[in-house]
C-alpha cells in the first residue's frame, strides 16, 4: 500500500474501530436502566476523547516531558489496537445480519409487515471486547516489562571458507540502542552486564545509537564504555544517527546538523568504539585473516543512502577469504550486497521487529514484514547469510511485545 493511500485507510479503520467498540459497549448495557445507559455512553466518549487528546499532545513536542509523552502515546496505541481487534467479530456479525435481513426481505409475502429488527448479539459483543483486551493488555505489558526484558539469542553459523583459526569464534551483535528513549541508567547497565557475561571475542554495534541528537547518548557513555570484548569493538551509523528527522531550520541550520553528526562520531570514540565509515578492518589469528566491513546507512525503502559499499569493499583485505559486513538496513542486502558474492555474512538491524508481533517457534509475524522482506532473524541465499537483529532499545511505542530487546551471540564454525 502506498503512503498516500495508507493515511486515508488508517483513518477509516480507526473511525470504524471507534464506532464498533462503542456499539459493543452499548450492547452490553442495553438491558440496564436508562440512567446507567446514559452514564456509560458519556463515560465512553469522555475517556475516548481524553486518550486521543493526550496522545496527540504527546506527539506535539517530543523533546519536552519525553517520559510522560512516550507512555501516553503508548496508551493511545494500545487503545487503537484493542478497538481494531473488536471490529473483526462485530463486522463479521454485521455481514451475517445483513444476509439474514436480505433473506427475510426476499422471502416475505407481498404486503406482509416487516419482522422485528435483527439485534446485535450481546454474547458476540462480549467476545469482541474480550478479544480486544488481549492486545491492550499485551501492549501495556510491553511498556512496563517487555521493553527491557533483554534476551540473548545464540546462532551457530557454518562456513566452509572460514579460516581454521576462527573455528569457534564468538561474535556478539547489538543494534538500535536508541539511547534517547531511556529515562534512567539502570536498564542499559543491566544490558551491559548481560553482554559481558557472554565473553565474546568480538562485539559489534549496527547503528541507531540515538533517536535524533548526539547528546542523547552522553549520559550513557560510561555505561556503554563498560562493554568488554577480546578484540576492539566496531560500530556503524544507522538512519537515526544522522538526525535527518529534526527540522534543523529551527535549530541552527545545516551547520548545526553537521556539528551534531561530528559530535555523534566523537561520542562513539568516547565510548571506545571504532566507528567504520565505509571502511574495512582485518582481524587476524595465527596468521589467518577475516575482513570486517562497515558502511554508513544505506536503505532501499525511502531511507537515506549515505553508504558506499564499493568503497568499503575495496578497502577490505583481498587476502582474507571470509568477509563480514555491518550494514544497518536489511534492504541493503537485496539491493546491493548480493552483487558482492564474497561477503559471507551481513549483520543488520533497523526493523526492531516493529517492537510488536508473534515470535513463536512455529510462527513469526509482525506488521513490519509487509514493508521488509528480511526483517528479523537469519536469512540465507546461496552461500551468503544475513542476520537482522531486532534491536536493544525502542522508539515511538515505548515497549516491546513478542520481539523483545535482543543481544545476539554468533558462534562461527568451519564446515
Amino acid at each position: 500500500m502506498s503512503r498516500k493511500l495508507f493515511l486515508p485507510f488508517f483513518l477509516i479503520l480507526v473511525a470504524a474501530a471507534e464506532w464498533y467498540a462503542f456499539q459493543a459497549v452499548r450492547t452490553l448495557v442495553q438491558s440496564a436502566s436508562p440512567g446507567l445507559r446514559r452514564t456509560t455512553v458519556v463515560l465512553y466518549w469522555v475517556l475516548t476523547a481524553l486518550v486521543w487528546g493526550l496522545g496527540f499532545w504527546a506527539m506535539s513536542n517530543r523533546r519536552e516531558h519525553a517520559s510522560y509523552k512516550a507512555y501516553l502515546g503508548g496508551l493511545l496505541l494500545a487503545v487503537i489496537a484493542a478497538k481494531i481487534v473488536v471490529v473483526i467479530p462485530l463486522l463479521l456479525e454485521d455481514v451475517v445480519r445483513l444476509g439474514r435481513w436480505v433473506a427475510q426481505l426476499v422471502s416475505r409475502p407481498a404486503g406482509a409487515e416487516a419482522g422485528p429488527a435483527i439485534s446485535r448479539s450481546e454474547f458476540l459483543s462480549k467476545v469482541a471486547l474480550v478479544a480486544g483486551a488481549v492486545p491492550f493488555v499485551a501492549l501495556l505489558w510491553g511498556m512496563f516489562k517487555g521493553r527491557t526484558d533483554y534476551t540473548v539469542k545464540r546462532v551457530v553459523l557454518r562456513f566452509p571458507n572460514l579460516p581454521a583459526s576462527f573455528d569457534g569464534f564468538k561474535m556478539l551483535q547489538i543494534s538500535d540502542l536508541h539511547t534517547g528513549s531511556f529515562q534512567s541508567l539502570a536498564p542499559l547497565r543491566r544490558a551491559v552486564a548481560l553482554i559481558n557475561e557472554q565473553a565474546a571475542d568480538l562485539v559489534v554495534m549496527t547503528g541507531d545509537l540515538v533517536n535524533n541528537y548526539a547528546t542523547e547518548v552522553e549520559e550513557h557513555i560510561d555505561t556503554l564504555a563498560g562493554i568488554r570484548s577480546k578484540l576492539p569493538i566496531y560500530s556503524i551509523l544507522g538512519n537515526h544517527d544522522y538526525s535527518d528527522y529534526v527540522d534543523w531550520t529551527q535549530e541552527g541550520g545545516l551547520a548545526a546538523k553537521q556539528a551534531n553528526l561530528a559530535r555523534m562520531k566523537a561520542n562513539h570514540a568516547k565510548i571506545g568504539w571504532n566507528l567504520l565509515l565505509d571502511e574495512a578492518r582485518t582481524i587476524e589469528r595465527n596468521g589467518e585473516k577475516i575482513s570486517l566491513i562497515g558502511v554508513q546507512n544505506w536503505g532501499a525503502k525511502g531511507f537515506a543512502q549515505y553508504g558506499d559499499l564499493a568503497k568499503a569493499h575495496a578497502a577490505s583485505d583481498p587476502a582474507a577469504p571470509f568477509k563480514i559486513l555491518l550494514s544497518h538496513d536489511p534492504s541493503h542486502w537485496d539491493a546491493q550486497v548480493q552483487n558482492y558474492p564474497d561477503i559471507d555474512l551481513m549483520l543488520a538491524g533497523h526493523t526492531h521487529g516493529m517492537q510488536f508481533g508473534l515470535n513463536l517457534s512455529f510462527l513469526k509475524w509482525s506488521p513490519v514484514q509487509y514493508a521488509y522482506k528480511q526483517w528479523a532473524g537469519l536469512y540465507q541465499r546461496g552461500r551468503q547469510h544475513l542476520y537482522v537483529n531486532t534491536g536493544l532499545g525502542f522508539i515511538g511505542y515505548p515497549g516491546r511485545v513478542g520481539f523483545l530487546p535482543e543481544i545476539t551471540v554468533f558462534e562461527l564454525q568451519r564446515g
